[in-house]
């Protein structure tokens, strides 16, 4: 008999257009080229090829779904692909594509002033530009609307004090979009376009990493960082805007995450079928075949669930409240399934020669980060009661 992939069982290829296709096509080959053969020795050092933004950029990958400015215009579910193919190369990978494009790219596209984006755009959709996106704080993930960061005027300026963790290539960056109370009142949170060579900011590099280990992670410090009056990001004020950026993303994730579960599968089914056990092979095997079969069931509803997201977005249908649906039941299944395939392969599932302990690690970052499970269930929750259950 002749076998499937896990992505091939329900046949949803002819769902996808030709260029939705050759894009996902593109960037497979890009992260055959360029990660998997490296993405090893890049892990168990901490430190990711820096030169991917560029050709990451080349490839048009750095905001492909935002239009103008030097970006390609793509649909949801291209980007949506893309990011499964970065993400079946390494989460780190994908977060530094997403996070250039959806938070901090994003943020300029939709809420800042044309000169903002003729500033920055066109540099960063090349990948000659790093940008990175600072809201979480040490004390604040899950309630940004506590923050402690402020900015206040002084004359013409603003002047921002503060500090942010967990933040994506801001060691590297060029520019950090912060956001910063400017009263006591959660409303009047603002973003602003923060140049990382002005003076008083820094990006301390966060080390002992035990997941995305290939990709930067950075503390900001802001200490009296004065900016001119024309740095406030001018089209919105709340809480509405870092959110919004932040949905852009966990869009992303809702495809990447399966992107990681489908490389743990294809090296576990790869796997059973070379080993051999009690003198047959592991594939032959029931109880392997069960987990093979739990593994690509739930892959491919996941693909089914991102896809119908996907369609939505570019119909501008798409309701926050299913974004945390997707990523919720995404993640925690892409998860499942990297432990899962581990046990496959026994103890060699534990060490660098295969991806499974890699993928699985990186994924427990995944499962917090733009939104942890906890806080997506309870949106969902919210969305099911009409009673909001955060505090």
């Amino acid at each position: 008999m002749n076998t499937l992939g896990p992505l091939e069982l329900l046949g949803v290829d002819h769902l996808l257009s030709d260029e939705e296709r050759d894009i996902q096509a593109g960037v497979r080959e890009f992260v055959d080229e360029r990660v998997r053969p490296n993405i090893a020795a890049w892990y168990e050092a901490g430190e990711p090829d820096l030169g991917l933004i560029k050709e990451a950029g080349a490839l048009g990958l750095l905001g492909m779904h935002l239009t103008g400015y030097g970006c390609a215009g793509a649909n949801a579910v291209s980007y949506g692909l893309a990011c499964l193919e970065l993400e079946a190369g390494d989460s780190g990978v994908r977060s530094m594509v997403s996070v250039q494009g959806s938070l901090a790219m994003f943020a300029l596209w939709k809420f800042g002033s044309e000169e903002q984006k003729q500033t920055w755009l066109p540099g960063m959709a090349a990948g000659e530009l790093v940008g990175c996106f600072g809201l979480t704080e040490p004390d604040f993930g899950s309630n940004p609307a506590g923050m402690r960061t402020r900015a206040r005027r002084d004359g013409h300026d603003w002047v921002i004090n503060g500090t942010k963790m967990w933040i994506t290539n801001g060691t590297i960056a060029d520019v950090a979009i912060v956001w910063a109370q400017t009263t006591d009142d959660p409303k009047d949170i603002r973003g602003f376009v923060v140049p990382t060579d002005t003076p008083g900011f820094s990006a301390p590099k966060i080390g002992n990493k035990l997941s995305l280990r290939a990709s930067v992670t950075s503390e900001l410090i802001l200490e009296d960082v004065r900016l001119p009056g024309d740095a406030v990001l001018p089209e919105v004020t709340g809480l509405r805007g870092p959110l919004s950026c932040l949905n852009e993303a966990r869009f992303g994730i809702v495809f990447g995450a399966l992107g990681a579960a489908r490389d743990c599968l294809e090296t576990a089914i790869t796997y059973a079928g070379t080993r051999e056990v009690f003198g047959r092979s592991l594939s032959a095997f029931q109880l392997t075949q069960a987990k093979l079969a739990d593994m690509a069931l739930e892959l491919q509803k996941g693909f089914l669930l991102a896809l119908h997201l996907g369609r939505l977005k570019d119909d501008h249908r798409l309701d926050p409240r299913q974004v945390s649906l997707g990523k919720l039941n995404n993640v925690r299944e892409a998860l499942t399934i990297a432990r899962e395939s581990r046990t496959i392969l026994g103890a060699a599932g534990i060490t660098g020669e295969y991806p499974i302990m890699r993928h699985a690690n990186n994924l427990e970052s995944v499962l917090t980060y733009e939104g942890t499970s906890e806080v997506h269930q309870l949106v969902i929750g919210q969305a099911l009661t009409g009673h909001g259950a955060f505090s």
